[in-house]
């Protein structure tokens, strides 16, 4: 701030400015008001800034005495580290104690500003407001005195003006008087003038005595007021200096005191050594391990076995083509892997640079980026590890078979039109890689059967011979199937052949039983082969020779479904169920809906429920459901028990059968809405059971796929099957 050249003088210069002056001097008084409400507000806030403080401090310290064990020593150390607090611990104890002593300087600070500060301002704003009200009262005293004065001049002027007036009265009256009377009235005259006179004199001299006093009035008492306000004003600046400078001055004692803490609580975090915790975790968790012991081989239940590797032809094809894929990717995941390892070496010395401060990078970003490449690292290492170990086992258990070997050249496939695997010879289903095609010679395979496929690539191939060695492939594939579709579903020459023993004789009953129904080809059916397909009038070509394009799945009910159907099965050889009503399939009946059963022609049921609304619930098998009354025919006594053979209208070796019409049907209550589908390409019928589609075509969906990549539709009263992916729900 400029200094001032030449001090102001309030009496000098501003004369008569008394009001002006008195309410700024009051304006500053009651500024110490404002001043002294600052502090009180500002201490409030010390206080409530100290009782935050303090209450986090408190808060943290309860925090840090329940988990003081578990960050020192973990959850279940190996020894009690007693009262032994870590040395993170420490460091943040000595943090949270730095809190609490600077939540105390805030709160003595808070009451310093009261005690120092605010009072203090109090009773200075008073005393001088009351210096201020008594300068008031004096020039209000000043003023009427000089009013005063003013007043008194008034009085004589008028008296002079009243006795100038007689004199004229009295001239009047001497100039019309006569004889003795006018004597006497001169006589009058002449005293009045004299009375004039002396009014006159006096008049004047209070004309003198009322500028004398207007002059002191206006140059001396009223400057002499004026420099008192002025001194008072000064004063008041004066002591609120030294307020200030006091309030300062208390505030940078807290402040010195707050920042030693922090200087303490400064030298204590680089003491906290990183290594310091994990030494005691160490030392407090150190106890006995021992590494757990290596997998072995553990033979199956059901067929006993040792660990020696299976070396036959068939075997050693799959070995070939797994070493073959391991030796191939092992020189590159090899020069990966010291690739990636020398990336994490360099970024590890990088973040050293960057603690010892030589490197001004965010160590965050590096650490984040070491983990990100040690993740790389492991991923091809893994990869590494597991083609050594492949490579390592197949080659001690068989040598080197990859030698001589003409892997075929494979790319994963989508077949968009039915391809057949040329190894087992079933059809290739999905929309998403589903199989694999060679690039050379058009070898075609399931993903499942990559594997499989022998190493005997004949090399690039032109159309013609591509086409060649498709129909040699699925001649040979059909006829490794062959003996499934001549002989019975579960004859034994569908079993691989065996050199060893059957050691079925280890098993449970279950087992055994299991185990002879599905070996021996011999003996009845069980009830489940007994149970027609579930569309036995389309009957699908699965079992109809070498064009086979899959197998029925064979679902086993419960024993408990279908043992009291067989003959004999009762008590005594009764019949359990001789007292339910009988009757027989005029028509084959394919379920269109929830709640019915799919039963063939001839097929005879047990009526469960009768007649509603033209239709019944029967039972046919161990499946129940409801069928149209009029395909039923009510027998007037119970027949003989149903054949265990198929009772369908059908040759499970023959041509395919069309069906006999029934007749309408009536609505069944609650029926839903017919679901139709829609051909999302073009498809030829392979037979009979099948339709042909082309894209965009609609059909009746009858049934949906049942997991076996069909499903049946309807179209023109005809229900056949179509590729369940080639169609979607319209």
């Amino acid at each position: 701030m400029a200094d001032v050249d030449i001090a102001p003088n309030f009496g000098l210069e501003l004369k008569d400015a008394f009001k002006t002056v008195n309410a700024w001097v009051a304006g500053g008084i009651t500024w110490l008001d404002d001043i002294q409400q600052f502090y009180r507000e500002r201490s409030v806030i010390e206080k409530e800034y100290s009782a935050k403080l303090a209450a986090l401090a408190k808060k943290y310290y309860e925090k840090k005495a329940k988990k003081s064990s578990s960050l020192s020593v973990g959850d279940t150390p190996a020894m009690t580290p007693g009262s032994l607090e870590s040395a993170s611990l420490t460091t943040w104890t000595t943090q949270l104690t730095t809190v609490e002593s600077r939540a105390a300087e805030h709160d003595r600070f808070g009451s310093e500003l009261i005690t120092h500060i605010a009072e203090p301002l109090k009773v200075l704003g008073t005393r001088y407001e009351d210096l201020r009200k008594r300068h008031a009262e004096y020039a209000e005293k000043l003023e009427k005195e000089r009013d005063s004065t003013y007043s008194d001049l008034r009085k004589m002027k008028s008296k002079y003006d009243s006795a100038c007036q007689e004199v004229e009265s009295k001239r009047k009256k001497a100039e019309s008087s006569f004889d003795y009377s006018k004597t006497k009235a001169q006589n009058a005259y002449q005293q009045q003038i004299l009375e004039m006179h002396n009014v006159k004199n006096g008049y004047l001299i209070a004309i003198n005595v009322t500028n004398k006093q207007k002059e002191k009035y206006y140059h001396e008492y009223v400057p002499e007021l004026l420099d008192s306000l002025q001194d008072l004003s000064e004063s008041r600046t004066t002591k609120l200096n030294g307020i200030w400078s006091l309030a300062a001055q208390l505030e940078a004692g807290m402040l010195k005191r707050s920042t030693d803490f922090i200087n303490h609580l400064s030298q204590e975090i680089p003491r906290n050594q990183p290594s310091l915790d994990s030494m005691m975790f160490v030392r407090h968790n150190a106890g006995p391990w021992q590494e757990p012991p290596n997998k072995v081989f553990e033979p199956s239940p059901i067929w006993h076995d040792d660990d020696a590797i299976v070396v036959d032809a068939t075997a050693k094809v799959f070995l070939r083509n797994v070493l073959g894929k391991s030796k191939a990717q092992l020189g590159d995941l090899r020069r990966e892997v010291d690739k990636k390892r020398r990336e994490v070496e360099g970024a590890k010395r990088l973040k050293q640079q960057i603690r010892e401060g030589k490197d001004k990078r965010d160590e965050v970003e590096v650490v984040r980026s070491i983990f990100a490449m040690q993740e790389d690292l492991h991923q091809v290492d893994h990869k590494r590890l597991t083609a050594e170990v492949e490579t390592s086992t197949i080659t001690a258990a068989v040598g080197d078979v990859t030698l001589g070997a003409k892997s075929h050249n494979f790319k994963s496939q989508t077949f968009k039109i039915p391809t057949n695997c040329d190894l087992c010879g079933d059809r290739i289903w999905g929309l998403s890689a589903k199989g694999f095609d060679c690039r050379d010679c058009g070898y075609t395979c399931h993903s499942k059967c990559e594997m499989k496929v022998p190493a005997e690539c004949p090399g690039e191939q032109n159309k013609e011979e591509r086409k060649k060695l498709k129909a040699e492939r699925q001649e040979a594939a059909n006829s490794l199937k062959s003996p499934m579709s001549t002989g019975p579903p579960n004859s034994i020459a569908e079993l691989p052949t065996m050199s060893r023993s059957n050691t079925m004789n280890s098993l449970s009953s279950g087992y055994a039983a299991s185990a002879h129904r599905s070996v021996s080809g011999s003996g009845l059916k069980s009830p489940s082969e007994e149970t027609p397909p579930e569309r036995p009038t389309s009957l699908k070509p699965e079992l109809t020779g070498p064009n086979t394009l899959r197998k029925n799945r064979v679902v086993a009910p419960p024993p408990a479904a279908y043992i009291s159907e067989l003959p004999g099965s009762a008590v005594n050889g009764s019949t359990s169920a001789s007292n339910d009503q009988k009757g027989k399939m005029l028509y084959a009946y394919d379920a269109n809906g929830d709640g019915e059963v799919t039963v063939a022609e001839g097929k005879e049921v047990t009526i469960l429920e009768p007649d509603d609304g033209g239709w019944m619930k029967v039972r046919a098998g161990f499946k129940e459901g409801l069928v149209p009354t009029a395909y039923v025919e009510v027998l007037a006594s119970a027949p003989r028990p149903s054949s265990i053979y198929s009772n369908s209208g059908s040759s499970m070796g023959g041509s395919v059968t069309t069906k006999k019409q029934g007749p309408a049907v009536a609505p069944k209550r609650g029926a839903k809405k017919l679901k139709y589908v829609e051909a999302l390409y073009e498809y030829t019928a392979q037979n009979d059971a099948e339709h042909s589609m082309y894209e965009g075509e609609r059909f009746v969906l009858i049934k949906e796929d049942p997991g076996d990549g069909w499903a049946e539709v309807e179209k023109g009263g005809v229900t056949k099957s179509v590729p369940a992916n080639y169609v979607q729900a319209v």
